[in-house]
């Protein structure tokens, strides 16, 4: 409307400047065509102050202010497809919470008969070199394990050297995000194997550069969990082996399990590098909900103080999507699946 009744008011104005005429009369016309198109009345400036929704929303945005370095959080409630996303399309260092999705490539291998769950590979040890002193650090084989037992540290202890026995086992990198990619997900890349990208830590500083390599979006972190929740990218089986690993994992006990009620359970797994933190999960509610949760903190000045930030957005997540599907008689109808 704005536009359409400038046109002709610039159109005319146009004509008047190319007929000549006393200044004086061409500065009255001017400003009579102004006020006739745009009224005289005193407007107050536009403002650009945040709108949120609801309280839930303003809440997880001040927990997620980027003021001391960036946080990414993408949530989901399963059963009510209620979402909440601060920077969810900006990429994050995935540390290793990458490590989901090595297990998830591995355990196709399984499902296609090309592996077992007993099949045995050797831990490959870090052997100390200099940072950045070549394309990828060197390594050696420790004791064999079984698979079923290297995705078990992999998972609930974080075990780098099982990760990197695992990731040589799938063939590398490049077929994890393979795997990824043929679920439907974009925005999720792992470009070095473990020992690689601890040794070459540090680099730059994520909170306040995006490296895209080894790094996903948290909506992309987010759709890989509700995939595995669900079943949809894992056979029952499959599915059983990983979000159980998940279950009893004992790293980032100040993270996202930190401020849980006790009858909430808690599947997921953390990530940690230079100046950045991460968790990310499936939450279980007692009411049978399951709420998938990423977040990604970054800089806040101490790893405590990133620890803390993620207890914090998760504990307002679970309670926020809780707070809602109250709200929601009919939410038990929407699709879901237990742990």
């Amino acid at each position: 409307m704005f536009k359409r009744r400038l046109a002709p008011l610039f159109a005319g104005l146009a004509a008047t400047l190319l007929i000549s005429s006393p200044a004086s009369a061409q500065g009255n016309e001017l400003l009579a065509s102004f006020d006739n198109a745009l009224g005289t009345d005193v407007r107050d400036p536009q403002s650009f102050e945040a709108v949120y929704a609801s309280g839930f929303e303003q809440r997880i945005a001040e927990l997620a202010d980027g003021d001391k370095g960036r946080i990414g959080v993408a949530a989901v409630d399963l059963a009510t497809g209620d979402q909440l996303y601060v920077l969810g399309d900006q990429l994050f260092p995935m540390a290793s919470t990458s490590k989901i999705a090595v297990a998830g490539a591995y355990l196709e291998m399984v499902e296609q008969g090309r592996y077992s769950l007993t099949s045995e590979f050797p831990l490959l040890i870090p052997i100390r070199s200099a940072k950045y002193s070549s394309a990828a650090a060197p390594v050696r084989k420790g004791n064999y394990m079984q698979a079923i037992d290297l995705i078990e540290i992999m998972i609930t202890r974080s075990s780098n050297p099982a990760t990197d026995a695992l990731l040589a086992a799938v063939g590398g990198p490049e077929r994890v995000n393979d795997w990824v990619r043929r679920q439907g997900i974009e925005n999720f890349s792992i470009d070095r194997d473990i020992a690689t990208l601890v040794r070459d830590d540090g680099e730059y500083d994520p909170a306040a550069w995006i490296d895209p390599r080894d790094s996903a979006t948290p909506k992309a972190m987010i759709q890989l969990l509700q995939g595995l929740y669900r079943g949809d990218f894992l056979s029952a089986q499959s599915r059983r082996v990983l979000l159980g690993a998940m279950s009893r994992t004992r790293t980032g006990k100040r993270r996202i399990v930190a401020n849980m009620p006790s009858d909430a359970r808690v599947s997921h797994k953390t990530g940690s590098l230079n100046n950045t933190s991460s968790d990310v999960g499936i939450i279980e509610a007692p009411d049978g909900r399951a709420i998938a949760v990423a977040i990604y903190v970054t800089g806040q000045g101490s790893r405590l103080a990133r620890e803390r930030r993620i207890a914090a957005i998760a504990r307002a997540l679970y309670d926020g999507f809780g707070a809602k599907a109250r709200n929601q008689p009919n939410w038990t109808n929407a699709p879901h699946s237990g742990g």
